[in-house]
């Protein structure tokens, strides 16, 4: 089994393009003039960084956009994950149920936890959870189903609602959907419901190249569930007086940046959809290529603009044509994500011999060319050139050679 697989090109040094955007949005005055206030509050003496008032605006505001009742502020979306799973008290044999396609953070928060992780395969089309194989996996020691909206497509949750119920816990009851939000903030579900109202907890990330951030770094969890949110308050803060807890609190500055940032989230989202649709049409005649699905209503926010080259160009084929949208045109692109036990021996010793054989064919086919709402118009029409150039010369090249 091929292990710790290449996710970018093998030279970067001469990218015009970077591999991934280093920032997913964008700043304005705005969030400059929510930092000098920060600051300048920040600066009595009687005030300091005491971030109270500023998150729990922050957090009013978010809720209210998602529709759910609490809004809970973390330092990073890793870490409101990893309290989640504390809340459930995983004990042995306790398994938690995610995509094979991820990014390696959820994975590595089911382990800590304690919670057995079990992998499944992810739909053909969108990349995400697939709902028939995660019903193949679930069994009555089931606690958790983790649904990830991968790179922005996001995933119709109904299933697996129905699913948890139809598998409950002997003791704990239905599982519980926790929905991985991280790269699909401000999207729309199918019942065009923002995201963060369904499932039983929503994590996202503000991590500097997601679709909003809060200086580089930060987290939100949404719940319809008052203990949880209860819970997770101490949980941030060295548990009160009674819990166990640590700090995993959002400063002050973050939480005035998030303010801005989220009211501009939609101007964001809908550039991004542009220019991400704007790229299928002009990709959409070549006929080695499928392109990412097109779904509207900001049902897919495009975190990544996804291609997959032919079954018979699959690993070597796909690497060539990532090297040489590197070498010869200056285009950074990612595999985005490999099946997590390919490259993290953590995951890999977890999991033992389990594999998920039709995630690893997907993703020896898959790359994810830089793509960013402020690129150029020239920008973008270089990089859509590059692309056609590379696969005429890939599938000259690599038919010849084998």
């Amino acid at each position: 089994m091929p292990t710790n697989p290449t996710t970018v090109p093998r030279s970067t040094a001469g990218l015009r393009w970077p591999v991934e955007p280093a920032m997913g949005g964008w700043y304005t005055a705005a969030e400059r003039t929510a930092v000098e206030f920060a600051l300048d509050d920040a600066a009595d003496w009687r005030m300091g960084w005491k971030s109270a008032p500023y998150t729990q605006r922050f957090e009013d505001a978010f809720s209210a956009h998602t529709g759910a009742d609490h809004a809970v502020a973390f330092n990073s979306g890793g870490t409101a994950l990893e309290m989640d799973l504390h809340f459930l008290g995983l004990e042995p044999g306790d398994e938690v149920i995610s995509c094979a396609i991820n990014f390696v953070g959820p994975h590595i928060a089911v382990i800590g936890q304690g919670g057995h992780l079990v992998l499944a395969e992810p739909d053909p089309i969108t990349l995400n959870l697939d709902p028939a194989d995660t019903e193949r996996v679930i069994t009555s020691r089931t606690r958790a189903i983790v649904v990830t909206h991968w790179n922005g497509a996001v995933a119709d949750l109904r299933p697996f609602l129905d699913l948890a119920d139809r598998h409950p816990h002997p003791v704990h009851g239905p599982p519980v959907v926790i929905v991985d939000a991280a790269r699909a903030c401000g999207g729309r579900t199918p019942l065009g419901a923002v995201v963060g109202a369904e499932g039983w907890a929503t994590v996202f990330s503000f991590e500097s190249k997601k679709l909003m951030t809060t200086l580089g770094q930060g987290g939100m969890v949404t719940t319809n569930d008052s203990a949880l949110a209860d819970r997770l308050r101490w949980l941030r803060t060295y548990g009160g007086r009674e819990h166990w807890g640590t700090n995993q609190m959002m400063t002050k500055a973050q939480a005035a940046v998030g303010l801005v940032q989220l009211s501009r989230l939609d101007e964001m989202n809908h550039a991004r959809i542009r220019r991400a649709h704007q790229r299928t049409r002009q990709l959409a005649d070549v006929e080695e290529l499928t392109l990412p699905p097109t779904f509207n209503g900001r049902m897919h926010l495009y975190y990544r603009h996804n291609l997959l080259v032919p079954v018979a160009w699959a690993g070597e084929g796909r690497d060539q044509f990532m090297n040489t949208l590197a070498d010869r045109y200056g285009v950074g692109s990612i595999i985005s994500d490999p099946p997590t036990y390919l490259g993290h021996r953590l995951i890999r010793d977890h999991i033992g011999a389990h594999r998920c054989p039709r995630a690893e064919r997907l993703t020896a086919r898959l790359l994810c060319p830089c793509l960013h709402p402020r690129m150029s118009e020239a920008d973008e029409t270089a990089i859509c050139d590059a692309i056609r150039q590379a696969t005429v010369h890939t599938a000259r090249t690599h038919c010849t050679s084998h």
